[in-house]
């Protein structure tokens, strides 16, 4: 018998495939499978009286032939099952074979790191998570050599089914969601809730990373994987609280716009519904200013003329940004997009400067603060005409800003006076100008209650006395005038107040004397006229 399964268990080995299922289901029942397992060369005899063996002796042969194949390297039970299930052992390493194996193997690894695990608990597979982790170290450091050869399209449609089973997923609670209130999100100093499973995100990052900007990688075989639902994926997690996971995000974005120009469209509108959603509906998400940090880079680039869709962009979208009272998580991003656009084409300023008045905040004064930043910003880059256009609701709007009982908000908006294009401009237009923000600048050298806004407030007005004399003694004359008749009307509403108040004493007084006088001569009456009044006002 001995020397029989020592004929038969080789003839086996080499010509079984096994797979886990079948082999779970040897072990269990005990019965070999009687399906053909049996090599060609073998002989209808031979294959007959295997099948007669493994009758009468067949649990010893399975536990014999599932220790021998678990003895196997990983990469046999690669070839064997179609796909590695389990980190029971390492592939070997992608340098130690031939360079025309690798991308076969490379697959094979690619469906190993395909496999996730639960990092919540750390106790639950170490071992495996350990080696994972070292075969996406290696999977990293094989796309950055240079030396992987063009990828083939079964390289691309593994990478992006590795990355997707990875790092597509549902996103843990934020701290905003844990808080149950949207005022969590002023709180700066709150710590964001880290993914523990980053380690191993990282390295999944790094490695899309490195292969979209791989020269080895063809943009017209990775497109058909890199599509729009894995676009729309990736925008969905920049929602995400880690802000690690946010910059990698970014970072990938922008690289699969540069790469895959076919898809410039779609990623700019996808990015318009993100915005348009978190304007008008929910006012929540953690990646508007990575988003818009990529847009700064996107519209740099845009090609002059303006195209009209980029001109509606910046109407629709970017300007309607001012709106959510969360701003100045994004603002300096915000900023630096319009500033582009002013930029490449300068009649789009008046447009800039109406939108913002039309946002502007009307309690919120370290709103004010950054809209006043904003607003020097843009027009820095303002030429006279499209100045011009704008001046007056301009004007309007920063003399309330200077008679602003918060210092800060008037405190900036005096600042302005310091850039020497906004200086010049104003002077260019002082005739306008000068009258409006006149009356605020006296109100603020006489009643002020900062120091600092006071003397800011005496520099312009020298300022001002240097550049137009005439029309700066124009203006206090008319200021003093309008104080005058403003005063005469605030007298005549006081008199006519005080006329009220005295009528109306009077009145109480000999209404109250009547009704006494009523009462004492007969009391009867009185009695009947209260019980009456009480009837009256159950009724």
């Amino acid at each position: 018998m001995k020397k029989k399964w020592r004929y038969w268990f080789p003839k086996l080995s080499a010509s079984t495939k096994v797979d886990n299922e079948s082999s779970g289901d040897r072990k269990s029942n005990g019965v070999a499978h009687q399906n053909g397992r049996a090599g060609a060369a073998a002989g209808k005899s031979s294959a007959t009286a295997a099948t007669a063996y493994r009758s009468s002796s067949g649990p010893l042969i399975q536990q014999q032939q599932h220790q021998s194949l678990q003895a196997k390297p990983l990469e046999l039970q690669s070839s064997l099952n179609g796909q590695p299930t389990s980190f029971s052992d390492p592939l070997v390493s992608l340098k130690d074979v031939p360079s025309s194996d690798r991308q076969a193997l490379l697959v094979r690894k690619l469906k190993l790191c395909s496999i996730t695990f639960d990092f919540t608990d750390s106790s639950k597979n170490p071992k495996e998570k350990e080696m994972k982790r070292q075969t996406l170290l290696e999977l990293v450091d094989y796309i950055s050599s240079g030396t992987t050869g063009k990828l083939n399209e079964v390289v691309s449609e593994e990478v992006v089914k590795m990355v997707t089973a990875n790092i597509h997923r549902s996103l843990p609670p934020s701290a905003r969601d844990l808080s149950g209130s949207s005022e969590s999100l002023e709180q700066e100093e709150e710590e964001p809730i880290m993914d523990p499973a980053w380690p191993h995100l990282q390295l999944v990052y790094e490695f899309l990373l490195r292969y979209v900007v791989s020269t080895d990688t063809d943009a017209k075989i990775a497109k058909r994987y890199v599509d729009h639902a894995f676009v729309l994926r990736l925008l969905d997690l920049f929602d995400s609280d880690d802000p690690r996971e946010r910059d990698y995000l970014k970072t990938i974005l922008h690289r699969i716009y540069g790469k895959f120009m076919v898809h410039r469209p779609f990623i700019r509108k996808a990015i318009n519904n993100i915005f348009y959603r978190f304007i008008f509906e929910t006012e929540r998400h953690n990646g508007i200013a990575e988003l818009l940090e990529i847009l700064g880079s996107i519209i740099n680039g845009f090609a002059l003329p303006l195209k009209e869709e980029h001109k509606l962009f910046l109407v629709r979208a970017l300007i309607p940004l001012h709106k959510p009272r969360f701003v100045s998580q994004y603002h300096q991003q915000l900023s630096y997009c319009i500033t582009q656009f002013v930029e490449k084409d300068l009649k789009l300023a008046d447009t800039v400067i109406r939108g913002l008045l039309k946002y502007w905040p009307v309690v919120n004064s370290q709103k004010e603060v950054l809209f006043l930043g904003e607003m020097e910003e843009i027009l820095e880059g303002t030429q006279a005409a499209e100045f011009q256009r704008c001046m007056v609701p301009l004007f309007r709007q920063l003399a309330r800003c200077l008679n602003s009982s918060h210092f800060q908000v008037a405190e900036r908006a005096l600042f302005l006076w310091n850039n020497d294009h906004i200086v010049n401009l104003v002077a260019q237009n002082r005739q306008v100008i000068l009258p409006l923000v006149f009356s605020s600048l006296e109100k603020n050298s006489r009643s002020h209650w900062n120091q600092t806004v006071h003397n800011l407030t005496l520099n312009v007005r020298k300022m001002l006395v240097e550049m137009d004399p005439e029309l700066f003694s124009e203006c206090q004359k008319r200021f003093e005038e309008e104080e005058a008749k403003h005063k005469v009307v605030e007298d005549k509403r006081e008199a006519k107040w005080r006329r009220l108040e005295a009528a109306a004493a009077a009145r109480s007084g000999s209404t109250g004397e009547n009704l006494l006088a009523s009462a004492s001569a007969s009391p009867c009456n009185g009695v009947s006229f209260a019980s009456g009044k009480q009837q009256g006002s159950h009724q």
